[in-house]
């Protein structure tokens, strides 16, 4: 359990990280897809990343199905 916890550690680390520089440069993630819904109205703004969500959804499903593959 605790190389599980190391890796997961580690892995949340660089993708800090990479995630710190990629606002420097001026990227961000996850990028506004076109179906997400955006509202502005006067000085509210309002933001439901949908495909988005489902897409982050996908990748942590597929990447922990990948991970419960392989016995450490």
């Amino acid at each position: 359990m605790s190389r599980i916890l190391i890796i997961i550690g580690v892995i949340l680390l660089l993708a800090g990280i990479i995630w710190y520089f990629l606002e420097k440069v001026g990227l961000t993630f996850p990028p506004r897809l076109p179906s997400d819904i955006l509202i502005k109205k006067g000085n509210t703004t309002i933001y439901f990343p949908i495909v988005s969500s489902i897409l982050v959804s996908i990748i942590l499903t597929l990447l922990l199905y990948l991970i419960s593959r392989f016995k450490f």
